[in-house]
């Protein structure tokens, strides 16, 4: 025997369930709202100044491109270059001295060693600012603990340059890319190599056409993640160099404070546009091959 349902049944039943979906709406409101006030109204911010342009006259403030314009010229592109360039070198040498580490951490049978790799990558990635360059000057500077038992100083060696900028930003990086590859290690299948051994591949051929295809992806995810620490790295920069090697970061920092010249802060709100446009590039690049790894990783 079997009952209709009315429209006074299905009510309660739909009401029912939107009452059980609504607490999970509500958790996600305050995200949102962080998200927006965190990183919205900075964008916005950032985005209105950038176009912005004040008569130092009037005070009167209308919309233009000149700030834009000036931010790609001169000084300024040499410094967004310069960024790039550091960023880029900094990522590839990180990536290429992470991956064999994490390998090695990830192959372990040794669950000790693996905790204490990966801690101390977790410490030594959050180790910069005013305090790492403090730790290499006093190393490797010009009258450095180091510098002067090895005699660096007379075989042309230089802390205060781009390549001695790179050193340090490698102390940082390289742990980053321990903690970001170490994951999509442990994805890959021990069948994967067994297969490959079978059929007569050598390790060399196995890492070469199973694996690091594979891992492409999210060895490029961890080359984007590095970039972008060492594109927005700002104090271990000025207090080591200075002026000596041409930064973005170090540019916006002038701009902002006026010290080369006054009333350039839009110009330096359009360097950090710059910087977002830069970023969301090589993000662009990056998001596609990453849901592609991902699909083999999780199979």
């Amino acid at each position: 025997m079997t009952t209709a349902l009315t429209r006074s049944d299905v009510a309660p039943v739909a009401s029912a369930k939107r009452r059980r979906r609504a607490p999970g709406w509500l958790a996600v409101l305050p995200l949102l709202v962080f998200t927006a006030v965190a990183f919205g109204l900075p964008a916005l911010a950032i985005l209105d100044g950038a176009f912005t342009a004040k008569d130092a006259t009037t005070g009167a403030t209308s919309y233009t491109g000149a700030n834009m314009t000036a931010s790609l010229h001169g000084a300024y592109l040499t410094a967004l270059l310069g960024s790039v360039k550091l960023s880029a070198i900094s990522a590839v040498l990180g990536a290429l001295f992470g991956l064999p580490l994490a390998q090695a951490v990830a192959s372990s049978r040794s669950r000790a060693l693996r905790e204490a790799v990966l801690t101390a990558s977790g410490v030594l990635a959050n180790f910069g600012g005013v305090p790492l360059a403090f730790a290499f000057v006093a190393t490797l500077g010009n009258a450095g603990v180091l510098t002067l038992h090895l005699g660096l100083k007379d075989s042309g060696w230089d802390l205060y340059s781009f390549w001695g900028l790179v050193l340090v930003y490698l102390y940082f990086l390289i742990p980053l890319m321990v903690l970001t590859i170490t994951p999509a290690l442990d994805g890959l299948r021990a069948q994967w190599r067994e297969a490959a051994l079978n059929n007569g591949a050598t390790g060399v051929q196995y890492w070469r056409h199973v694996a690091l295809p594979v891992l492409a992806p999210s060895l490029l995810g961890g080359f984007v993640l590095l970039f972008g620490s060492a594109f927005a790295a700002y104090a271990t920069a000025a207090a080591m160099v200075g002026s000596a090697v041409p930064l973005v970061t170090l540019q916006i920092a002038d701009a902002l404070s006026g010290n080369v010249l006054v009333g350039q802060e839009n110009v330096a709100l359009a360097l950090s546009l710059d910087m977002v446009l830069v970023a969301g590039l090589v993000m662009a690049v990056y998001l596609p091959l990453q849901r592609r790894s991902a699909r083999w990783l999780d199979a």
